[in-house]
């Protein structure tokens, strides 16, 4: 059937072959050699024996194959399962359980982890990322393959996330999903459609990533894409290649506009211009419509299929708000008796759209519990105002927004409570230059077996690097609680709000 990410593909393979598809830190690859290059992928996969709904996962930074070998796994009708590049062992384990991946594939730096994960379980098949390297367009050739005919319904890939349980989730995505959303999208903005660029700088392991390289191919779009994020080169891509879109938590636009080079650089080729994951300060609002570029707040999720923005009139005048939502998408309020809201009063966030995520895998008692009726639960807060634009108020799942990846404050707080003479532990968001956001852990505990080195140190063991704290505070009293008997955050939030500037980082 049509409607999917393989025919759109094929359509702007016959339609523009030579147009660049995908560049990645300077080599280009065309439409027709990225479909050429991934159908010698594919059929490699095949000769290993992966089928039509096997999961296939990758475990690297950004890179040309891997991007290469994503497609080629949704040609096969296999399903693209990417993990973060910053993953612990435990974490790698406890996803290859969730996931049962027939084929792992990992880069040099993260072999020796996916073995170490590996070590006291099955053993799928590992392979190197290299290797699609040498399955290059000029390199071996190999037999023609057909592209597997999936139904729109299709799961295509799958993101992990934290929600508020901590317990990792993988949220899927299919084809009708991600169709419908780029689809949306280019009616919305019809100058973001066919041969339109992209600066693309979020790890294939988010929605920002994979996301976003299968949307905007569907698109027909040319992808600028890095390994990993840098302000002077980023600055650099949006001038050389006259980016229309860029797309990216507000960290990055901060980091890019403080260069001494931004004042003078040309981007009047920036069109759109989206920004995500934390409030944007009047200083890099103006910073950035100096240039001719109004930066638009998003508001969205990885189980909503990504974010929508504000409008240019609503960007403008009211850049604290999110939008209307898409053309096919709305946005509701839930209060407190699950009723919808007037407008000016505030409630859960709902989204429907058939945008939205079929669910997540594996997990059906959390995918009934977050969509509901059509809707999805997001558990955040947000009001709407009389014309239907959101204000994101607070986000009630405990996440954490750190360059740009969502960390889970529950996550971190499981693995502290552990230690022996740990009372209580809460954690918060910190803001912190470099990052937007960062984590901060308040613990009550008995100091003299409870360290801050040892906090650090046990997290370190169970957690990627990005998650640990970089603050540590050691609270003699107890924890101030709500009348429910829960830790309140929202005190801690203010007790420590200013701790960038008073406190010392732990690591």
């Amino acid at each position: 059937m049509s409607f999917t990410i393989t025919s759109a593909l094929a359509w702007w393979v016959r339609e523009c072959p030579d147009r660049v598809a995908i560049s990645v830190e300077d080599q280009d690859l065309s439409y027709k050699e990225l479909y050429e290059w991934s159908a010698r992928v594919a059929r490699y996969l095949l000769d290993q024996g992966v089928m039509a709904g096997d999961r296939v996962a990758v475990i690297s930074m950004n890179s040309m194959e891997y991007a290469v070998l994503e497609i080629a796994i949704v040609r096969i009708g296999a399903i693209v399962a990417p993990l973060s590049f910053r993953s612990a062992v435990p974490e790698l384990r406890e996803s290859f359980v969730n996931l049962t991946p027939a084929l792992i594939f990992a880069d040099e730096d993260r072999m020796p982890l996916v073995c170490d994960a590996l070590r006291n379980g099955e053993r799928p098949g590992i392979r190197a990322l290299s290797t699609i390297r040498a399955l290059s367009a000029s390199g071996a050739t190999t037999e023609p393959v057909h592209d597997h005919e999936p139904d729109p319904d299709d799961p295509v890939f799958i993101i992990g996330t934290s929600g508020s349980t901590g317990r990792p989730k993988g949220v899927v995505e299919s084809h009708r999903s991600v169709v419908t959303y780029a689809a949306e999208f280019v009616l919305m903005e019809p100058r973001c459609g066919s041969g339109a660029n992209v600066l693309l700088v979020g790890p294939f392991s988010s929605s920002s990533g994979t996301l976003l390289l299968m949307q905007f191919l569907v698109a027909g779009n040319s992808l600028y894409i890095e390994r990993q994020f840098k302000p002077a080169r980023a600055l650099e891509l949006l001038v050389k290649h006259r980016i229309t879109m860029f797309l990216a938590a507000s960290v990055f636009h901060e980091r890019i506009a403080a260069l001494e080079e931004f004042a003078t650089a040309d981007l009047s080729g920036l069109y759109f211009s989206q920004t995500g994951g934390a409030r944007i300060s009047t200083d890099l609002l103006s910073a950035w419509r100096a240039k001719g570029v109004v930066l638009r707040q998003a508001y969205g999720c990885t189980e909503a299929g990504g974010a929508w923005a504000a409008r240019d009139d609503v960007a403008v005048s009211a850049p604290h708000k999110c939008g209307r939502g898409g053309m096919f998408t709305n946005y509701a309020i839930r209060t407190s008796d699950g009723k919808f809201a007037a407008p000016g009063e505030s409630g859960e966030i709902l989204i429907r759209s058939p945008c939205l995520s079929p669910g997540y895998w594996n997990d059906p008692s959390a995918t009934a519990a977050a969509f509901e009726n059509g809707w999805l639960h997001t558990g955040d807060i947000g009001v709407l105002d009389e014309t239907g634009n959101l204000t994101f108020i607070d986000r009630s799942k405990d996440i954490i927004i750190s360059g740009g990846l969502n960390i889970s404050s529950i996550e971190i707080e499981n693995v502290i409570s552990q230690i022996d003479g740990v009372h209580e532990v809460a954690v918060i968001a910190a803001a912190h230059p470099d990052f937007g956001e960062t984590p901060l852990a308040i613990v009550h505990a008995d100091t003299a077996r409870v360290t801050s080195d040892l906090i650090i140190e046990r997290c370190l063991e169970r957690l990627a690097r990005y998650k640990v704290p970089r603050f540590v505070v050691l609270e003699p009293d107890p924890l101030p609680r709500l009348v429910s008997g829960k830790i309140s955050k929202v005190a801690l939030r203010d007790r420590y709000r200013d701790a960038v500037q008073t406190l010392t980082e732990a690591r």
